[in-house]
């Protein structure tokens, strides 16, 4: 693992890290960073309606559909998926869940971390996966946690936009342009049949943050289109000059 440096990106649900990181998660996986996606759950009770409405349907179908959709929409993005497993609606924080999380930490040592909105009132899956992520990744700092490999150190952790921002009071902190792998994220979002209505809303999302990100860069003038994605900071930025 230490040969390649890594990012970890922590999705409550099997699309989550599509909608809102799939352009982060192309980029990196472009720059030669290996990317690991862990997904909590597969989203089947409460992010699969589409499924739930055939005939014959069972919660293992939904799972095991989801579970091809997400890894074929990682696979287009480059990085590398697991499922944990852990059930959603209402995703619970057990221990074992815990445990997992620390031993990706360790064995993964990212450099930076991707997760969920610390508010939602729509899906209180996705803070919870916020909450799970922010006290993996401080227990697989500490030595006496019991956990395989060596501890972290402290890697920034970024929040990706949740579906209705203004009600989950995020502030948009970061702009990231995803221009180069845009196409490359829309294919990937293709890929999620089980919601699929979510498609245009993020291309429109990606699109009109890539209108802020051209403002907030000088580049107003530029005439080619440009897409990005908008993320929160949980930590201080520490740097030895303000740019």
């Amino acid at each position: 693992m230490a040969s390649k440096p890594s990012i970890v990106v922590v999705s409550a649900h099997a699309a989550d890290f599509i909608w809102r990181a799939g352009g982060a998660i192309a980029l990196y996986a472009d720059r030669g960073y290996r990317v690991r996606v862990i997904c909590l759950s597969y989203g089947e009770r409460g992010e699969s309606a589409r499924l739930w409405k055939q005939t014959d349907m069972s919660v293992e179908k939904v799972k095991e559909i989801r579970r091809d959709e997400a890894s074929r929409a990682a696979e287009i993005l480059g990085a590398d998926i697991t499922f944990l497993d852990a059930g959603d609606y209402p995703l619970n924080p057990t221990d074992e869940l815990m445990d997992s999380l620390v031993n990706e930490f360790r064995e993964y040592q990212p450099e930076l971390v991707l997760t969920h909105a610390l508010k939602d009132p729509y899906n209180f899956d996705h803070p919870m996966a916020a909450e799970i992520t922010l006290k993996s990744r401080v227990y697989a700092q500490a030595r006496g946690y019991p956990a395989h490999g060596e501890i972290i150190g402290a890697p920034p952790v970024f929040l990706f936009e949740p579906h209705q921002p203004e009600q989950c009071e995020f502030k948009v902190q970061v702009l990231l342009d995803i221009t180069p792998v845009f196409e490359r994220k829309r294919q990937a979002m293709e890929v999620m049949a089980a919601q699929v209505h979510l498609i245009k809303y993020y291309v429109d999302l990606a699109r009109r943050r890539g209108v802020q990100a051209k403002r907030n860069s000088g580049k107003v003038g530029a005439k080619e289109e440009v897409f990005a994605e908008a993320y929160q900071r949980i930590y201080p930025q520490v740097v030895t000059e303000l740019t």
